[in-house]
């Protein structure tokens, strides 16, 4: 670089040179503590600081980079980042291009997987409240796998045996792979849509976390979430567990369970078909035994002897009368004596009954005279009888 006077850009250029032209600076390999994470909202590109202890290194990852995250990074996460040192020539300030990414103690994938269940675990989409009951004979069961698996010749098979009657529709997908996630997605929204299926079974055989992915994505299951039709997840072994089994309205370990929780068995339904046509048999025997006993006993009695049964009806008949009869006498002799105490009581209150013993009712004016006050000399008074009444002047009040 020849002496002399330099712009800024210059500068910025030739100091950009030099660190992109040292090999140990090209792929480097950093651990540090996000912070300051942004995610632009319009280029996707990922701006944010790596600290340790003592030091800050200002950081930038690319959308196209970004893209192939499997987790989402947030401040405070501890990375690995695999990438490049350059300068930002408009300020000046180096940095570190990231083009990978990992957890820095964890996999990325199982970082992911923990971050999207509790996600959609905190919006409700694992609520046993919105789970779908399976119907109890299903006449068309769709089946979304790989075409070509295990998995679906186990399924066709307990289904044709369990229960031929119900006609199986098999969407074939990718279940691994750049692209499963979402061939699975659309298989699971036009099975719900245009193929009228009772219930469907999704899932595949057994596999690494890698294998299994395609079972993790958020997209796939939403569409799970937002189905009319009952979903049955079946996806790798016993211990496997995905996404996509928190979600369904049933949980299978295996494929071929998730076929025996799909139908019923008809063995058993004609088993217990047999039982029951058995005991309405007895029933019915029984019952026509006992009606036809019946019969016989009423043939006995009526057909054979109707003057006898007619005469003992009749007994019946003078019998019932007689209480009714008997019943009714008691029961107005009763009342009778009901109202004559209660006559006597109110006898025994009236005043009439006072009169009679010798007694008077003064009044004056049509009111009742309680009190010598009530009256002055030369009042005029009268005095109810028992028997007629006097009408009187007062002449005299003794207080």
């Amino acid at each position: 670089m020849s002496a002399g006077i330099l712009t800024v850009s210059q500068i910025n250029f030739y100091i950009k040179t030099l660190i992109e032209g040292e090999p140990a600076l090209k792929t480097v390999f950093v651990s540090g503590e996000i912070s300051g994470f942004t995610r632009h909202y319009k280029s996707g590109h990922l701006y944010f600081s790596l600290k340790d202890e003592r030091s800050v290194l200002k950081t930038v990852m690319f959308s196209s980079s970004a893209s192939r995250l499997r987790f989402e990074p947030s401040d405070g996460m501890k990375v690995i980042i695999r990438g490049r040192i350059s300068l930002y020539e408009p300020s000046g300030q180096y940095q570190l291009y990231a083009e990978d990414m990992q957890p820095d103690g964890v996999g990325a994938l199982a970082l992911a997987y923990e971050q999207l269940r509790g996600r959609l675990e905190k919006e409700g989409l694992f609520k046993s409240e919105h789970k779908k009951p399976l119907p109890a004979f299903p006449f068309k069961v769709g089946v979304i796998t790989s075409g070509t698996g295990a998995a679906r010749r186990d399924i066709e098979n307990i289904l044709s045996r369990r229960w031929p009657s119900a006609e199986i529709v098999l969407y074939p997908v990718a279940v691994q792979g750049q692209g499963a996630a979402q061939q699975l997605t659309k298989a699971v929204e036009y099975v719900d849509s245009h193929c009228s299926a009772d219930v469907i079974i999704i899932g595949r055989g057994g596999g690494s976390a890698e294998d299994l992915w395609a079972f993790n994505d958020e997209a796939l299951a939403r569409a799970i979430y937002n189905c009319k039709t009952p979903v049955i997840s079946a996806v790798g072994h016993e211990t496997d567990f995905t996404i996509c089994d928190f979600v369904a309205d049933m949980r299978a370990p295996t494929p071929s369970a998730a076929a025996e929780l799909a139908v019923p068995d008809q063995d058993e339904i004609y088993g217990r078909l047999s039982q029951n046509r058995y005991n309405l048999d007895r029933l019915i025997e029984s019952k026509l035994k006992s009606e036809y006993e019946r019969l016989e006993l009423i043939k006995s009695g009526v057909l054979f002897s109707p003057e006898q049964y007619i005469e003992s009806r009749s007994l019946a008949a003078d019998s019932c009368v007689k209480r009714f009869r008997s019943a009714a006498e008691n029961y107005v002799l009763k009342k009778e004596n009901e109202i004559k105490t209660a006559a006597a009581a109110l006898n025994h209150l009236s005043p009439l009954s006072t009169l009679s013993r010798g007694y008077a009712l003064p009044s004056k004016d049509g009111k009742v005279i309680f009190s010598s006050s009530q009256v002055n000399i030369g009042d005029k008074i009268n005095l109810r009888l028992n028997e007629g009444s006097l009408n009187c002047t007062v002449e005299d009040i003794d207080e």
